[in-house]
């Protein structure tokens, strides 16, 4: 079955740095474009990243744009999430998906990893 697992979260000072990974299975992954989501409690979920079934194309939402950077490995399954210079203001829980399941309207999300940034 399609599953989502992330992980890499954690507790990190303004300023620092943290790289998220998410393992994916139970679909043709190479065919599918893949986005970062992340949810603060009381908050809509939010596309914070996009990339492209082959890797070469990605958007970012205005928040993160020059601060994160989002990468696939469609040997390995995977995609990650480097997110610099953090804020305060990222701190969720980010999750991965196929934007495309979120279209078919299909629930499949991951438990996702926390990220918590702090001093």
């Amino acid at each position: 079955q399609v599953q989502f697992v992330e992980s890499g979260g954690g507790l990190v000072q303004p300023g620092g740095s943290l790289r998220l990974s998410c393992a994916a299975s139970g679909f043709i992954f190479n065919n599918f474009d893949m986005a970062w989501y992340r949810q603060d409690p009381g908050k809509e979920r939010e596309l914070v990243a996009h990339i492209d079934t082959t890797g070469r194309r990605k958007r970012y939402s205005d928040s993160v744009k020059g601060r994160f950077i989002i990468s696939r490995d469609n040997a390995q399954k995977r995609v990650y999430l480097q997110m610099n210079s953090l804020k305060s203001e990222d701190t969720a829980v980010y999750y991965c998906y196929a934007p495309q399941f979120k279209n078919w309207g299909k629930d499949l999300w991951g438990q996702g990893t926390q990220v918590t940034v702090s001093s």
